[in-house]
């Protein structure tokens, strides 16, 4: 699930009752967001509760369900969601299963209080974990096997656990970025319009953020002067100066930042910007070319093809109408 990889991937999410639908939100609609942007299924997923009926959400909505939690022999990933009053979902039956189901599954991930029902189950031993900030303290009191240490979510092994409904958001597009790339990840992020909290980390007792989540403002000013010229790219020394350090000290920054160099972030930009292009309008190839910033018609095509895996007029002919 977290190698790079262009085939479907199938995950089971066991949604318990008073579950957020924030919190069901932010682990299915990233994934929905990069389907229709890849203009493919390149995400399944199955909502099962405990025992296959609708799940009453903490807003005392009702989510249909797809099938019945058992422990049987799948092995997609399971994600386990619970918010508020998860002990009263933590019997004897569902702790069994999910001990179970851990022997054939290829991940299981505690997401915000599913974390509390791992640790019930024994699944998270010896392991380091995450939960909500708020819960943090009486967790680690109540399950000193577990290695908890204050990040917005924790991958170990074949464990993963967050601490709400943001920070799940965030392992989401860790997962896609994994899978399909920075350029995908980073335009789910656009679609959302998702950056990073306002505050600092040690005013909450959390971790300073990670993954696409901007931190630093000369590398937010940057990436504005990015998005500002997608036509006339602006050369990294040029970048560097209007933002006020060295191209190396850019450089740094965006490794620190975003986990990828000035040039990797800019092309994705302007790639993603022409593949929207490609498919919502009519306009010819060659502008589409010149107005993000490629010298010739030749230079977008090698370098859309390598990008996207087909050529722009394939991507056009596949997804006109549908997206």
């Amino acid at each position: 699930m977290l190698t790079a990889s262009d085939e479907t991937l199938d995950i089971d999410v066991l949604a318990l009752p008073e579950t957020t639908l924030i919190l069901l939100a932010a682990v299915i609609e990233p994934l929905r967001a990069a389907n229709r942007i890849a203009g493919r299924t390149i995400y399944r997923w199955r909502i099962l509760t405990p025992e296959g009926e609708a799940v009453e959400t903490a807003s005392q909505l009702a989510v249909p369900a797809d099938g019945a939690f058992r422990p049987e022999g799948d092995t997609a990933p399971l994600f386990v969601l619970a918010s508020y009053n998860w002990r009263r979902s933590a019997t004897s039956t569902l702790k069994m299963q999910l001990s179970r189901t851990a022997r054939h599954r290829t991940m299981i991930a505690g997401i915000e209080a599913g974390t509390w029902l791992l640790a019930e189950a024994s699944l998270l031993d010896n392991v380091s974990a995450t939960t909500h900030w708020e819960d943090f303290e009486e967790f680690a009191a109540a399950y000193p096997q577990v290695r908890m240490v204050q990040e917005r979510f924790v991958i170990d092994g074949k464990r993963i656990t967050t601490g709400g409904s943001l920070p799940t958001i965030d392992l989401m597009l860790d997962i896609i970025r994994r899978r399909q790339g920075y350029s995908l990840a980073h335009e789910v992020t656009r679609l959302f319009i998702y950056q990073q909290a306002a505050f600092p980390a040690a005013d909450r007792g959390l971790p300073s953020t990670t993954g696409l989540r901007i931190r630093d403002a000369r590398v937010a000013h940057a990436v504005r002067l990015m998005e500002e010229h997608v036509e006339q790219p602006l050369l990294l020394a040029r970048l560097a100066r209007r933002v006020g350090v060295s191209a190396r000290t850019l450089q740094a920054l965006f490794q620190e930042n975003l986990g990828v160099a000035p040039h990797v972030h800019y092309l994705a930009l302007r790639l993603n910007a022409a593949r929207r292009n490609v498919i919502e309008t009519k306009v010819p190839f060659a502008d589409i070319a010149a107005a993000t910033g490629f010298n010739s018609s030749s230079a977008f095509a090698r370098s859309y093809r390598a990008h996207f895996g087909e050529s722009a007029s394939d991507t056009r002919k596949r997804l006109r109408g549908t997206v």
